[in-house]
């Protein structure tokens, strides 16, 4: 009986998507899983060595790597091995970035790092084949909608520096994990579209679904921490 699952299941991939679009999509997984691999380093740096620490030098770096990125042109893949560098540079500071954040729950449970790796995982490969099974261009309305979303948090979250609501930082987190949702469908519907239109920077599209992911996963850290915490002080009243 399983056979025949998987079977179809591969087969519906061939029947909605097409060759290229599939190698593309390889491509895109492919690069996604090794700039993870350069952001869990970077947090292994911060966390185990004094090599680089998270703070003003390492978040400058992330951005100018960015710009590096996003500022030089794919050009067919005539400049792969310059873009995949700038790449793996702002995605291993990226992690160094979050490298106080984990150390913070290493001190609580550092379980729920693992926990929160393979809960992102779960979610994020659930909502790619949910998009890549859809129909062509279902969730490109999302686009607006998720955007409008942020912005709104981005303006809470300022507003809330001076009022320092709770409930306005768990609306964050809850809101924008289900954003993060929301921009796995739609970023990988965008993807197959731009393929499909002659685009092939796969090292661009992994960037989008690495911020994709990195969302996801910040945001689970935090609220299983949260919920350990919660646990562990109700069982000493």
């Amino acid at each position: 009986m399983a056979a025949p699952s998987v079977q179809t299941f591969l087969n519906s991939f061939n029947n909605k998507l097409e060759q290229p679009v599939r190698q593309h999509l390889k491509n895109v997984y492919a690069c996604l899983g090794m700039s993870t691999m350069a952001a869990a380093v970077g947090a292994s740096v911060h966390i185990f060595t004094d090599i680089l620490q998270a703070g003003f030098i390492s978040a400058i770096g992330s951005l100018i790597f960015l710009f590096l990125l996003l500022s030089t042109p794919d050009n067919n893949g005539k400049g792969i091995g310059l873009r995949v560098g700038y790449l793996f540079g702002f995605t291993f500071l990226m992690g160094v970035g979050m490298g106080p954040l984990l150390e913070h729950v290493f001190l609580v449970d550092p379980s729920i790092i693992v926990t929160a790796f393979f809960a992102t995982s779960a979610v994020f490969v659930c909502f790619s084949i949910c998009a890549l099974l859809s129909e062509r261009g279902k969730w490109l309305y999302l686009g607006g909608t998720l955007m409008s979303i942020l912005t709104t948090l981005m303006v809470l979250s300022l507003a809330n520096i001076f009022f320092g609501a709770m409930w306005v930082y768990q609306l964050q987190l809850y809101v924008g994990l289900l954003a993060f949702c929301g921009f796995v469908l739609f970023d990988t519907q965008v993807i197959i579209e731009k393929r499909r239109m002659g685009n092939k920077d796969f090292i661009g599209h992994s960037l989008d679904l690495f911020i994709d992911f990195v969302g996801i996963f910040r945001r689970l850290v935090i609220i299983l921490t949260q919920k350990e915490q919660d646990s562990r002080k109700k069982r000493k009243e």
